[in-house]
């Protein structure tokens, strides 16, 4: 199995939350064409179209989020 290099994990897990978040509002969206058949192209191409445009967001996004949160909390 291919095993990525734990320094890069925020890059892992900003791939794999992208893509998780992008296919389920993707899947909301595509409610209405469900009566058509026409649900899951519909939805396939409205996920791949988020995802490819949500992906280099949350990459850069993430450590700025991390050094807000760090900021707005406390340690217990």
């Amino acid at each position: 199995m291919l095993r990525i290099p734990r320094r890069f994990s925020h890059f892992v897990f900003g791939f794999i939350q992208s893509g998780l978040t992008c296919a389920v509002a993707a899947a909301i969206a595509s409610i209405p064409f469900l009566a058509a058949g026409a649900f899951v192209t519909h939805w396939l191409q409205s996920w791949l179209m988020a995802w490819i445009m949500m992906l280099p967001i949350v990459l850069f996004a993430a450590p700025a989020i991390r050094s807000l949160t760090h900021l707005l909390t406390r340690e217990d």
